[in-house]
C-alpha cells in the first residue's frame, strides 16, 4: 500500500506487522501506553502496549537482533509506529497544557516549547510513517539495560549520540547499538541516541492514523 499524494494520512494498516511476531526475543516497554513518559499520561492512540512496525523495518530489525544476540544483547523497544493522533497529543500538550509535572525527570533544563524548537519532539514524526524505532540494549547476563549514559526520552545534549561528557564505556555502548543499526539499513538522528529510521522506508510520504493495537491489524 502506498498513498499517491505527498504527506497523505491513512488508516490502512496492511503494510504493518506486530514486531513481537518477528522478534520474540525483544523486550518491549511501550512508554506511551503508560503514564511514565514526558507528559505523564497515556498517549492518544496507544490502545495496547505493543510495537507495530512496517514489514520492511521488522525484517531489518530482526537482522539487528540476530547480530546483537551473538554479542550478548537483546533489543529493548520503547516505541515504534506512532499514530498521527499521538503526535497531535504531544503538540497540544506543548502549546496549551500548563502541566509540567514530568519536567524534573525528562526535560529539567528546558522549557516545554524548547522541546519542539530543539528537535526533541516533531510536529510531524517519522514514527508515524511506520519505519522508525526507539530502542536500547539489554545485557543478557544481567537482564538489565545497558548503560547508555542517559535514559530514553531525556531531552538534553546528554542524549545526543556524539555527546562525549559520558564515560568511554557508555559512549561505546551507544556505538554498539548505532553500528548494528547502520549496518542493517537504519539511519540515526543527531539529538537522540535511541532513535533510528529505516533508510529505505516504504512509505516516506505517508503518515498513518490507526491505533497501536494488534487487534486492528487483524481486522
Amino acid at each position: 500500500m502506498r498513498a499517491d499524494n505527498k504527506n497523505a494520512v491513512t488508516m490502512d494498516p496492511s503494510g504493518f506487522v506486530v514486531l513481537a511476531d518477528y522478534i520474540p526475543a525483544a523486550v518491549q516497554e511501550i512508554r506511551y501506553h503508560s503514564s511514565y513518559n514526558f507528559i505523564g499520561d497515556r498517549i492518544d492512540g496507544y490502545e495496547e502496549p505493543c510495537a507495530l512496525i512496517t514489514i520492511e523495518a521488522a525484517r531489518a530489525l530482526k537482522s539487528v537482533s540476530n547480530e546483537l544476540i551473538v554479542q550478548g544483547y537483546r533489543l529493548k523497544i520503547f516505541d515504534a509506529y506512532r499514530p498521527v493522533m499521538a503526535v497531535k497529543h504531544f503538540v497540544l500538550w506543548g502549546i496549551e497544557d500548563q502541566d509540567i509535572r514530568m519536567k524534573p525527570y525528562f526535560y529539567p533544563d528546558l522549557e516545554k516549547q524548547e522541546l519542539f524548537n530543539k528537535g526533541y519532539i516533531a510536529k510531524r514524526s517519522s514514527h508515524s510513517r511506520g519505519s522508525a524505532v526507539d530502542l536500547t540494549l539489554l545485557d543478557m547476563k544481567t537482564g538489565k539495560e545497558v548503560d547508555m549514559g542517559g535514559p530514553f526520552d531525556f531531552f538534553s545534549e546528554l542524549s545526543h549520540p556524539d555527546f562525549r561528557g559520558i564515560t568511554d564505556e557508555q559512549y561505546e555502548n551507544r556505538m554498539t547499538l548505532r553500528r548494528s543499526m547502520l549496518r542493517n539499513g537504519f539511519e540515526p538522528i543527531d539529538c537522540e541516541w535511541w532513535h533510528f529510521v529505516l533508510r529505505d522506508e516504504p512509505y516516506p510520504d505517508t503518515y498513518f492514523e490507526f491505533p497501536v493495537s494488534s487487534a486492528y491489524l487483524k481486522k
